[in-house]
């Protein structure tokens, strides 16, 4: 646990302490009451409570639309599957002002709805919600998939040769056996919705606002730090409380699970259910995800002779370089911030798995999950505060930026290794340590071998998030070396259809890489080689 609590503790809780005490503390003196001043205006409360019910509704919503694709992904064989996987990946690491741009594109004012139909959803509630379920679908398909298509079926069908019907089974084996990788999916999306910025300051406009944008507009529109300080002091403790009581359900439900290879489990559907089922998840696919992205590409060859992309490789006055070059820029920090993350995820996956952990141990469970509740505009606002003194003086440092990101992609590696790492019956590590094993071989022949699968899917994600991080990344990144997002958000800010059109050929790319590299990983992690 060293390493992981003295990373969070100097790159997140210092740099949020720095910011609160800046906009809470001046000569010298703490003016708490402050909060109470600023908890109880009108609008903040209606911000508060639009933050709270629009994140449980969505999702609510994305896991009624989410979960029937994990079972499709983690069941059924059928052609396409792995590169589908991949693709279903795509919406979650591009940054939240392109999520917002294309669903404009599709229901806003002379998008595909409003063409085809008159239909206009724009300002409205429910595109916000849809544009969430674009952007957390994969989450849910990740992270309760993967546990899904290890599970042994036999248990279930073992259920069945005793007599219950095929909800029953399903209710009282694999339900149960789900319910920490549910749990664990549901907190992600909860906390990307409660946290939304991008989503909802393009597509609900001025009628609608969370508190990341009340932060950001606090921050950086009127420069009223005291203010955001509060905000983010309600976030903080909003969300630390939200962690603390998962962390207490998901304890109460563990158990050691059966786990089996993948590649397994998946069978070709049979049955009309079964390929109906099937064809809804596809159906589901090419209209709430596929569509959208479409209209990226659609949008980025709208000049002539990709007149769009070409105009990337040239010098531009928004840059100090030709925004091209935020394309390497993007994949080297992205590197580095999953090799970061991978590391402080599984040492901290692996002391939170152990049966006889502490309580403060089990404590910082909840802590991990912080970063993705706090504003990152005030995390990158507070990396510019408090790293400013020699020997943590980054701020000229390229690390700078990987570390931020690291921050977001760490809890994703935790979340996602935890439920299997838990999920391994003990007794096989007890019988490899009374055949002789010392410790390092049982976590190398017992714990790698049935959590390698799900370490590669904690890259997959680490990467895929620190590739589209965008809030605090805005603040630190350099002119000279900017990230496909910060890129994207300059391009879209500038009016004229020539910067439009780069920044549709920047995302579109952004997609294609973001695809290609999780298509190689739905390779390594479906490779059979190895034994689960």
């Amino acid at each position: 646990m060293a390493l992981p609590v003295a990373f969070f503790a100097v790159f997140f809780a210092w740099p949020v302490a720095a910011i609160v005490a800046r906009g809470l503390r001046t000569d010298g003196r703490w003016h708490l009451g402050r909060i109470v001043d600023v908890v109880t205006q009108s609008d903040i409360r209606h911000v508060l409570w639009f933050t709270t019910w629009q994140a449980l509704a969505s999702t609510a919503l994305t896991l009624l639309i989410a979960l029937p694709g994990a079972y499709v992904f983690a069941r059924f064989d059928f052609p396409g599957r792995q590169v589908l996987r991949a693709v279903v990946t795509v919406p979650f690491v591009l940054p939240t002002v392109v999520v917002g741009t294309a669903f404009l594109a599709l229901v806003g004012r002379g998008g595909l709805l409003d063409e085809l139909w008159g239909v206009r959803l724009d300002t409205t509630v429910w595109a916000i919600l849809l544009a969430h379920v674009f952007f957390n679908y994969a989450v849910v398909v990740r992270t309760v998939g993967g546990l899904w298509g290890q599970l042994d079926p036999r248990q279930e069908e073992a259920a069945r040769m005793l007599g219950a019907s095929r909800l029953r089974a399903w209710r009282t084996v694999t339900l149960p056996a789900l319910g920490p990788a549910v749990a664990a999916a549901a907190l992600m999306v909860f906390l990307f919705t409660f946290t939304s910025f991008g989503v909802v300051q393009i597509l609900g406009g001025p009628t609608f606002s969370t508190l990341e944008v009340e932060i950001y507009r606090q921050t950086s529109e009127i420069f009223d730090l005291s203010t955001a300080a509060v905000l983010t002091i309600v976030q903080f403790v909003a969300v630390g409380a939200i962690l603390a009581v998962h962390a207490w359900t998901v304890r109460r439900r563990e158990s050691a699970l059966r786990l089996v290879d993948a590649g397994g489990t998946a069978r070709r559907p049979r049955g009309a259910g079964q390929w109906a089922l099937l064809a809804g998840v596809l159906a589901t696919v090419a209209v709430l995800l596929l569509l959208p992205l479409a209209v990226l590409v659609q949008r980025s060859l709208g000049g002539s002779d990709f007149g769009y992309y070409r105009a990337l490789t040239r010098d531009d006055d928004t840059f100090l370089v030709p925004p091209i070059e935020a394309i390497g820029n993007s994949l080297q920090y992205a590197l580095a911030a999953t090799a970061i993350a991978l590391v402080i995820g599984a040492l901290a996956a692996a002391a939170l798995a152990r049966r006889d952990a502490g309580r403060l141990v089990r404590g910082f469970d909840a802590l991990l999950m912080l970063p993705l509740g706090v504003s990152a505009v005030t995390v990158g606002f507070g990396f510019l505060i408090a790293l400013d003194r020699p020997p943590l003086d980054l701020r000229s440092s390229w690390i700078l930026v990987p570390l931020a990101q690291a921050l977001v992609g760490a809890p994703f590696v935790v979340r996602t290794m935890l439920p299997v790492l838990r999920a391994v019956d003990a007794r096989l590590r007890e019988a490899a340590a009374v055949l002789g094993a010392s410790p390092w071989r049982v976590w190398r022949e017992v714990d790698l071998p049935l959590v390698r699968r799900a370490l590669l899917v904690a890259a997959g994600f680490a990467f895929a998030v620190s590739l589209g991080e965008f809030g605090a990344t805005v603040f630190i990144a350099r002119p000279d070396n900017p990230t496909l997002p910060v890129a994207v958000a300059r391009l879209l800010g500038r009016p004229g259809d020539l910067n439009y059109g780069q920044a549709m050929a920047l995302s579109t790319i952004l997609m294609a890489v973001c695809a290609v590299a999780l298509l190689v990983l739905e390779r390594l992690r479906t490779d059979r080689s190895g034994e689960f």
